[in-house]
C-alpha cells in the first residue's frame, strides 16, 4: 500500500516537468489558426461574385476559432493536476482533499466538453468555407449550453479562495498552482507558457463575458436574407439573456492600484451619479474600490491636455453606512427641481435637435452638424442631471452623510448589493495621505470602466437608435423562491439615457410560485433595454409614506433583457425567462408601432361603447354623458385618487380587455366588477375608451383651430379662441369633456400624494382627447418614428393643461356668453 501511495506522490512532483507531453496527447487540433496571424489559405480570394461582408465573416470566424484554441488549452492546463490530486485524496498523505478538488476544478471538466466539441464542429466549416455555409446553429448550440458558467460563477470566489488557502498551506500544491503550463497553439514557436491557477480559474468568466461580441461582429457582416442570420440573431438573444443575469454576480476583472503603502487596492464599479450638494444637483463620477468609496468630478482643463479628476470626498467601507430614512436624524434636504413640463420641453428639444442633424447630415453641413450637437449635448446632460428622484444614502460613521438622486431602484440596488459585498470582508479603516489621495485619484482616469455619460452624441451613428412605440408584455409567472412571500413585479426600460418604471403587477400573496399573467402596453422612447424588478411587499405601516420617493419593499431579485427589434418586431408573441439570483421570471413580449397603436378604427358593432360615437352612445343611453366615463371616474375617485401613478401606471391588459367587454355588452354585474378590479385597470380602461372614439373626443373638425388657438400669444386671444372652441363642441361631447376636466382637477389636488400634477395628466390624456383620426393624420405630413415628443404631440399636451389650469368652466355660462374672459387676463 505504501508503494502506491509513494507513486501517486510521486506523479504529483513530475505534474510540472510532463505537462508538456500530456497536452500533446490529450487533444490534437490539427487547426492552421494561431493567435498571431490566419494561415494564408485561409485569405485566398473567394471564387465568384460574393459579398465583401461574408469574407469579413469568415476572417472573424477564423479569429474566434483560433482564441477557441487557445480558450480549451488553457482549459486543459487546469484540468492536468486534476487528476493526479484526486488520486492522492484517496491516500494517507492527500495534498488536498476530495472537497477541496472538486471546489477549486467546478465544472471545469464540464465547461471544456462545451467548448471542444464546439471547435471541432466549426473547424471544418472554416476549413470548406463558402458562401453558403452556416455557423448559426452551432452558435445557438453554444449560447443555449452556456447556463453551466452560471455555476461557475456562483462557485468561483469560493474555489479561488480555497486554492489560496491550500497554496498557503501545502508547499507542494503551491508550486503547482504557480506554474501550470499552457500548450500555445499549433504552429506557435512558444509551445508552453506558464500560468497561475488563479489566471486559469479566470478565464471562464473572462470568456462568458465576451460571449457576445464576436456575435455582434457575425451579425454586421451576414446579410439579412442569409440563413444563418436569424440563428445568429436567436444565439445573441440567449447570450444577452444569460449574460443580463449574471452580470452583477461577476466582478468584473480588477486592475490593482498600488498606493505609496503598498496595499493592493481594486477598482470594482464605478458609474456616474447625481450628488445633492449644498441644495443643487451635481454630477459625479463615482468609484468603488475594495477598501473605499471615492467621489470625484472631472477638472476643467484646457484644450489639448489630459483629462484629470478632482477628488470631492471618500469613506473607507469600514466606516461607511448604507442609510434608511429610518435610521436617519435629517431629514432630505431641500433639492432644486424642475416641473415635468420643463423636462417634456428638454425632450422635445432633443427630438427637434436629432430630426435638424439628419437634415444637415443628408446636405453635408459638418459644420452645422456639430453646433446642433453641442445644443442636443447641453439639454441631454441638463435632462440626465435633473431627471433622478430615488435617493441613495451613505453616511460616514465618522461625520458627514451624502445623498445622491438616482433615475432606478435597479441601479440602487446594484450599488447597495456592490458596497455590502465588499464589507462582509475583513476591511481596515484606512485614512489616505495628501499624496496617496492624489495618486489614487490620478489612477481613476485610467481605471474608469464608464467613460461617458450616456449621452445620444456619445453614440456611433451606426448604433441603434432603439425602439419609438409600444411593448406589450405578459409577465407570467416566477420560481425558485425558497419561502412563502408577498411578491410583485415592476418594470422599467431606458427612455432619453435614463431608466424609467413603467408598469407594476399586483401582489401575489404568500406563495412561493407567483402566476401573474399580466399584460401591460409600454411606450417606448428610444428604448434598447427592459428590466424587471421582483419585490417583496412590504406591510409594516411605520415604515411606508416616509418620504416621496423612498421604495421600502425588499428586492428580491432583478434582471434586464436587450430590446433587439429584430426579434420584439414580430407580430407574435416571444417568450423569455430572467434568471434573478436563482429566482426565473417567465415573460412574453411583442411590440407595436405608436401609430399602429393610436388608430382610431370604428367599431363595425353599434351596439357596444368602444369605438362608437359619443353621440350615439349617450342618445342610446339616454344620458349626457357616457356611463363607462361616469363609472370609471366614480371608482377612481371613491378608492384610487392617491394611488401612486394613476392613470401613468399600466394597468393589466387583460383586466382592461374583461371590462371592455363587459361594458359593450352591458353585463349586469359590471359594478361588481369595477369594486373588485384593480384600479390601474379601470384608469386604463377609461383611457381605452376615448382612445378608441372613432374620431376625438375634441373631434376632427376643430382640431386645426385647438392648434392654431394654443400658439396664440396674446392671453386674452387665446381666451377668447379657446372659449368659442369648447362652444363649437357637440354637446355630448362637451359635456362629457368638461366631467372629465374636473375629475382630472381633483385627482391633480392629491399630488403630493399620488405623484399626478395637472401636466402629468395632460402628458397622458391630452393626444387621447385630441390625436386626429386615421384619415385626417394621414392628410398630415409623415414625421420620424422616433419623434414621439413631436411638435404636434407637445401641443395637444399643451392644448389640455391650459383648460386644466383654468377657472372652473361652467356649460351653462359657457353656452350663454359670446365671449368668455377670465379674470386673469
Amino acid at each position: 500500500m505504501e508503494e502506491d501511495e509513494e507513486e501517486v506522490l510521486g506523479m504529483l512532483d513530475k505534474v510540472l516537468e510532463d505537462e508538456e507531453e500530456q497536452l500533446d496527447g490529450e487533444m490534437d487540433l490539427d487547426s492552421p489558426l494561431c493567435s498571431g496571424e490566419i494561415g494564408p489559405h485561409l485569405l485566398r480570394p473567394f471564387q465568384g461574385d460574393i459579398e465583401k461582408g461574408l469574407e469579413m465573416k469568415k476572417l472573424v470566424l477564423s479569429g474566434f476559432l483560433a482564441s477557441e484554441e487557445i480558450y480549451i488549452n488553457q482549459l486543459e492546463a487546469l484540468l492536468l493536476p486534476m487528476r493526479p490530486l484526486k488520486a492522492a485524496a484517496t491516500t494517507s498523505k492527500p495534498v488536498l482533499s476530495v472537497e477541496q478538488i472538486e471546489t477549486i476544478f467546478y465544472k471545469i471538466q464540464d465547461i471544456h466538453e462545451i467548448h471542444k466539441e464546439f471547435y471541432d464542429a466549426l473547424l471544418p466549416h472554416i476549413q470548406q468555407w463558402d458562401d453558403k455555409v452556416t455557423v448559426g446553429h452551432l452558435f445557438k448550440k453554444l449560447a443555449s449550453q452556456l447556463g453551466i458558467y452560471k455555476a461557475f460563477v456562483d462557485n468561483y470566489k469560493v474555489a479561488v479562495e480555497t486554492a489560496e488557502k491550500c497554496a498557503q498551506a501545502n508547499g507542494q500544491f503551491q508550486k503547482i498552482s504557480e506554474n501550470l503550463k499552457v500548450k500555445g497553439p499549433k504552429e506557435s514557436k512558444d509551445l508552453t507558457s506558464t500560468v497561475t491557477m488563479e489566471a486559469l480559474l479566470y478565464k471562464p468568466i473572462d470568456r462568458v463575458t465576451r460571449s457576445t461580441l464576436v456575435l455582434h461582429d457575425l451579425l454586421k457582416h451576414t446579410p439579412k436574407d442569409h440563413p444563418d442570420f436569424p440563428l445568429l440573431q436567436d444565439a445573441l438573444r440567449i447570450s444577452q439573456n444569460f449574460l443580463s443575469s449574471i452580470n452583477e454576480e461577476i466582478d468584473p476583472r480588477r486592475t490593482a492600484v498600488t498606493t505609496p503603502k503598498g496595499e493592493a487596492r481594486q477598482l470594482v464599479k464605478d458609474g456616474f451619479l447625481v450628488e445633492v450638494s449644498e441644495g443643487s444637483r451635481k454630477l459625479r463620477h463615482i468609484f468603488l474600490f475594495t477598501d473605499l468609496l471615492l467621489c470625484a468630478k472631472m477638472k476643467k482643463t484646457a484644450v489639448g491636455k489630459h483629462q484629470q479628476y478632482e477628488c470631492k470626498w471618500y469613506i473607507p467601507l469600514a466606516d461607511l453606512a448604507l442609510q434608511t430614512l429610518d435610521d436617519s436624524a435629517d431629514s432630505t434636504p431641500h433639492v432644486q427641481t424642475l416641473t415635468e413640463h420643463e423636462l417634456d420641453e428638454m425632450k422635445n428639444k432633443i427630438c427637434g435637435f436629432k430630426s435638424e442633424i439628419q437634415k444637415e447630415k443628408v446636405k453635408g453641413q459638418s459644420r452645422v452638424v456639430d453646433r446642433l450637437r453641442k445644443k442636443m449635448n447641453e439639454q441631454e446632460s441638463c435632462l440626465l442631471l435633473h431627471s433622478p428622484t430615488i435617493p441613495f444614502r451613505i453616511h460616514n460613521k465618522n461625520g458627514k452623510s451624502y445623498l445622491f438622486l438616482l433615475s432606478s431602484d435597479y441601479e440602487r440596488s446594484e450599488w447597495r448589493e456592490s458596497i455590502e459585498k465588499l464589507q462582509k470582508k475583513d476591511l481596515q479603516a484606512c485614512v489616505l495621505s495628501t499624496v496617496e489621495l492624489q495618486v489614487l485619484t490620478g489612477f481613476c482616469f485610467k481605471l474608469r470602466t464608464v467613460h461617458n455619460i450616456p449621452l445620444t452624441s456619445h453614440k456611433d451613428d451606426e448604433e441603434s437608435p432603439g425602439l419609438y412605440g409600444f411593448l406589450h408584455v405578459i409577465v407570467h409567472s416566477a420560481t425558485g423562491f425558497k419561502e412563502s412571500a408577498n411578491l410583485y413585479c415592476t418594470l422599467e426600460v431606458d427612455s432619453f439615457g435614463y431608466f424609467v418604471g413603467k408598469a407594476k403587477t399586483r401582489v401575489f400573496r404568500d406563495t412561493t410560485e407567483p402566476h401573474w399573467n399580466e399584460e401591460f402596453e409600454i411606450e417606448l422612447e428610444g428604448s434598447q433595454c427592459l428590466r424587471i424588478l421582483c419585490y417583496e411587499k412590504c406591510y409594516d405601516k411605520s415604515k411606508l409614506n416616509k418620504d416621496d420617493n423612498e421604495i421600502v419593499d425588499k428586492i428580491v431579485g432583478k434582471g434586464q433583457v436587450q430590446l433587439d427589434p429584430q426579434t420584439v418586431q414580430s407580430k407574435n408573441w416571444h417568450m423569455d425567462v430572467i434568471e434573478m439570483n436563482g429566482i426565473k421570471v417567465e415573460f412574453s413580449m411583442k411590440f407595436s408601432s405608436r401609430d399602429l397603436s393610436l388608430k382610431r378604427t370604428p367599431s363595425k358593432k353599434q351596439s357596444g361603447v368602444f369605438g362608437v360615437k359619443i353621440s350615439v352612445v349617450t342618445k342610446r343611453e339616454r344620458s349626457k354623458v357616457p356611463y363607462i366615463v361616469r363609472q370609471c371616474i366614480e371608482e377612481v375617485e371613491k378608492r384610487g385618487i392617491e394611488e401612486v401613478g394613476i392613470y401613468r401606471i399600466s394597468g393589466v391588459a387583460t383586466d382592461i380587455q374583461a371590462l371592455k367587454a363587459a361594458f359593450d355588452t352591458n353585463t349586469k354585474d359590471i359594478l361588481v366588477m369595477l369594486s373588485d378590479m384593480d384600479i390601474n385597470a379601470i384608469a386604463g380602461t377609461l383611457k381605452l375608451y376615448f382612445r378608441e372614439l372613432p374620431e376625438p373626443l375634441l373631434t376632427d373638425r376643430l382640431y386645426p383651430a385647438f392648434m392654431e388657438g394654443i400658439a396664440l400669444s396674446d392671453p386674452a386671444a387665446k381666451e377668447n379662441c379657446m372659449m368659442h372652441l369648447l362652444r363649437s363642441l357637440p354637446d355630448p361631447n362637451l359635456i362629457t369633456f368638461l366631467t372629465l376636466l374636473e375629475h382630472l382637477k381633483r385627482v391633480a389636488e392629491k399630488e403630493p400624494i399620488n405623484k399626478m400634477s395637472l401636466h402629468n395628466l395632460a402628458t397622458v390624456f391630452g393626444p387621447t382627447l385630441l390625436r386626429p383620426s386615421e384619415n385626417e393624420s394621414s392628410k398630415a405630413h409623415v414625421t420620424l418614428a422616433s419623434d414621439i415628443w413631436s411638435h404636434d404631440v407637445m401641443a395637444q399636451v399643451q392644448v389640455l393643461l391650459y383648460y386644466l389650469q383654468h377657472q372652473p368652466i361652467s356649460f351653462s355660462e359657457l353656452k350663454r356668453n359670446t365671449l368668455y374672459f377670465s379674470t386673469d387676463v
